[in-house]
Parts: C-alpha cells; structure tokens; sequence
C-alpha cells in the first residue's frame, strides 16, 4: 500500500486553499518540505499512500474524491474540447494538455466552463449552457458540499431519536410536535378544495393542510418539511448566508434543498439509515419498507452518506423525463461524468425503464476512459394525478463506481470488473466510438469521411485521429 502512488496535484492544493494554509504551513503540517509539496501541487512529483493518510487524517476528506474531480473532467474531456473546428489549426496534442492540467489547473478548469457555457456543453461533461443560471448556482453549491450537510444530519438525528421515543409511527409523532410544540395542526384536504397544491400554510387557521393525493411517504415528507422550516431555520439560513448568492431564486432554491435535506434526515437517521444499508446491501425496497420512504426519497438519501468515520457507498443520482431532460442530478462524492453531462447515450438502460414501470433495471456500463459504472434505474411517478389529467413519470438512476459496487444486493452475480459492460458515451457528439449503430451525429470537431463504395455499422464515418 505505501508503494502506491497517484498524481493528484490539483487536489492538493484545493484543499490547502480551501484550508486558508500558505505551501510552507501545510509542508511543516505533513511532516515535508515546501519545496516537495510545491512539486506535488504540480504534478512533479506523485502522491504517495503514507502522504495520502496523512492529508485524509489532517484535513479531513475522503481520498476517493482526490482522483475524481479533475480539472475540466481530465485530459479526454479536455481534448474533446480541442477537437471543435475552431481549435483544427493549433494541432494540440495529448502531452500538451497533460502539461497544461498538470502546471495550471484552474487555467485549465477555467477553459473548460467558459467553452462549455459559449458552446452548450456539447463536448464537455459540463451541463449544457441552458440550464438556468439559479438552478446551476444551487447546483454548484450543494457538490461544493458534496451533499452532504454534517451539522444539519446531527441535529436531523437527534430529534428523530426524540420522536421516536414519543411515538414509534413518525407520521403521528411529528403530526403530535407541531401541534404541542408549534401550535399547528395537520388536515387532510380533498383535492378539488386546494386544486393545483400538494402542501399549504395557513397561518391564520394555524394548519399545514395536505391534499388528498400524497401517499403515506409523502405525508411524511410534507409534515417533516414544515418541521425542518421551523427547528432547523437558524443551521439553514447559516448555510444559505454562507453560500453568498448573486441571485434570490438560487437562494430559494438551495434553501428549499436544505430543508428537504433536512426533513429527508428525520424520516431516514443517519446511523439507522447506514447500518440498513450495510446490513441489506443497499437494497432499496427494504429500506423504502423499513424507513417508510419513498423510492426518491431513498435515492436521493443514499447520496449523501459522507459523514465523517461513517462514509457510505459514494452514490450519484439523476432524474430525467422520456425525452431525457435532467429536473435533478447530484453527483455527491461519486465525481461520476455520468452526472454533468447533459447529454446522454441512448444505449443506458436508464432510457429504457419507462416501457417497463416500475422495475428496478441493474446496468452496467464502461466509458470511453475506460472507467466502469454499475447504476440502478426505475421510475417514478410523483402524486400529482387525477383521472384524465396528465401523469408525471420520471426515471431515477442511482449509480456509483462499479469497483465500489460488490456489496450491493442488486449487483450479486454481475462480474463487475472484468464482465461485460455496455459500451456508452456521454452523448454522441462527445463520444468517438468508431462503429456504434446507434449515432445519432458524429463527434464534435471530426472531419466526416465519405466512401461510396463502402458503408459501415454507424451512419457517419469520420476521421479517427
């Protein structure tokens, strides 16, 4: 283990950064010279294991996220960026932007976001440029989380215990607290008296009035919400101070994902949650069951497990619609491309979940770099329907690195290293596999080449170099 070693620089020094440390205080903290961290921080030199530890235990974060977030998505992404026809002329080639992510990483970074917001993220893995600037902000600052809210999951905990020992159904003990401690009562309205509304405030009748299509879970859901807006408001409205918002919809919106944050918390108890997790190797419908939760509830909890000493498995999580839209994606610790790019391949079994309502679909598939994922989809459909009204569905996908997969019931017996994996991309016009039938569009930036004398598996042929 201590022969190991990894080239992590730029991880290095975010960390130090986001410590306030100059080089020389973090050297004489690891026990190096500053002149040895300065190579680090520039690729120079590798980061062995034994260093490794030693930052992991000094500044406490996961090592897992020091090979994930590199600069721009990494060389590939990188150069699929180089490869739009605006770049054609400077014949950049591999080594070139290695020395660059490697000598100026947030140069590098930089780049990356400026052409993926002037270009629409085609070839990037960056959402595309028409995601609204609130969304991305709420977005930014939750991964700078990791989403993952220490403070807020402890305090999430201890008052689920404090129900808990009131009353053993969660439901009649927060319905109880907001009515002793609150003054609030909960009715159950029918829908056509509150049409358009799942939850209401009515301050005047001193009621949280919940419309008739929430299923149990959601009721839960609703009632620990307004819970959350009313003993977690000081820890939420410090976060929110902190994340300094240009704008009110991405203070809103973040705010509304710290309370639901919260209220996820208290239906699902961090330690409880884990050792479920552990105990029926994630096994989502048990853990629905056993928590009284719904399927998105479940998955968006399980991507939050980074607690310090109790790290869960490091999940992703994505909703899209039928015609693949994104409305909620969180990468978590995962750093999965999977996440942030906005197009997906058509071959993920993600998209093929709606012609089979219901059913969870395991899959595994392997990216062009190589890297394997193991991700479970299944879809949803939000209680938001009445007869001949449109019904809502959406596919949730939950996925995680598949060497970190073993332990999950849903992947007993896939061979997840060295099996069979589906061939995908992020989206056609970022992917270079050369005879894929299902392209939709050759690659961003590759000179289409024609032979009419011959005709291959994909409808575009293009240049491979």
């Amino acid at each position: 283990m201590s022969e190991r070693k990894l080239f992590a620089g730029h991880a290095v020094r975010r960390i130090r950064r986001a410590n306030g440390l100059t080089q020389a205080v973090m050297a004489e903290a690891l026990a190096v010279s500053p002149s040895y961290l300065n190579l680090i921080e520039r690729n120079q030199r590798p980061l062995t294991a034994a260093l490794l530890l030693k930052l992991a235990e000094r500044y406490d974060f996961d090592p897992r996220t020091l090979t994930g977030a590199t600069p721009g998505g990494g060389v590939e992404a990188i150069r699929r960026r180089l490869a739009d026809p605006m770049f054609a002329d400077l014949s950049i080639d591999r080594s070139q932007v290695e020395e660059w992510i490697a000598a100026s990483p947030d140069a590098a970074e930089a780049f990356a976001r400026l052409f993926d917001r002037l270009s629409g993220g085609g070839t990037g893995t960056t959402p595309a440029a028409t995601e609204p600037e609130a969304i991305a902000s709420a977005r930014r600052e939750i991964e700078r989380w990791r989403n993952h809210f220490a403070d807020l999951d402890a305090q999430a905990e201890a008052l689920a215990d404090e129900l808990r020992l009131s009353n053993p159904d969660l439901y009649a003990a927060i319905t109880e607290r907001l009515r002793v401690k609150h003054q609030l009562s909960i009715r159950i309205l029918p829908f056509d008296v509150m049409p358009g509304h799942l939850r209401r405030l009515d301050l005047h009748a001193r009621q949280l009035q919940l419309s008739e299509l929430l299923d149990p879970a959601s009721r839960t859901f609703a009632a620990a919400f307004q819970l959350a807006m009313l003993e977690a408001k000081a820890e939420i409205d410090a976060l929110v101070a902190g994340a300094s918002f240009a704008e009110r919809a991405g203070e809103r919106l973040y705010r509304r994902h710290l309370t639901s944050y919260f209220a996820a918390a208290v239906m699902m108890p961090y330690a409880r949650f884990l050792r479920a997790c552990e105990a029926t190797g994630y096994d989502i419908m048990l853990l629905q069951r056993r928590f009284g939760a719904g399927f998105e509830q479940v998955a968006h909890r399980l991507t939050t497990l980074q607690r310090v000493g109790q790290r869960g498995l490091p999940f992703f999580m994505l909703r899209i619609d039928r015609a693949g839209q994104s409305s909620k994606r969180y990468a978590g610790a995962s750093a999965s491309p999977l996440v942030e790019t906005e197009r997906r391949c058509p071959l993920w079994q993600v998209h093929n979940v709606f012609a089979r309502p219901g059913t969870l679909m395991p899959h595994l598939v392997e990216l062009e770099d190589g890297s394997r994922w193991f991700t479970l989809s299944r879809t949803v459909h939000p209680q938001t329907a009445v007869s001949g009204a449109v019904e809502a569905e959406f596919a949730i996908c939950l996925g995680l690195d598949a060497r970190l997969a073993a332990s999950l019931a849903a992947a007993r017996g896939v061979e997840l290293t060295t099996g069979a994996a589906a061939p995908i991309g992020l989206g056609c016009a970022a992917c270079t596999r050369p005879e894929c039938p299902q392209r939709s569009a050759p690659p961003a930036g590759r000179v289409l080449v024609f032979n009419e004398r011959e005709r291959g598996m994909s409808p575009f042929a293009f240049d491979r170099d």
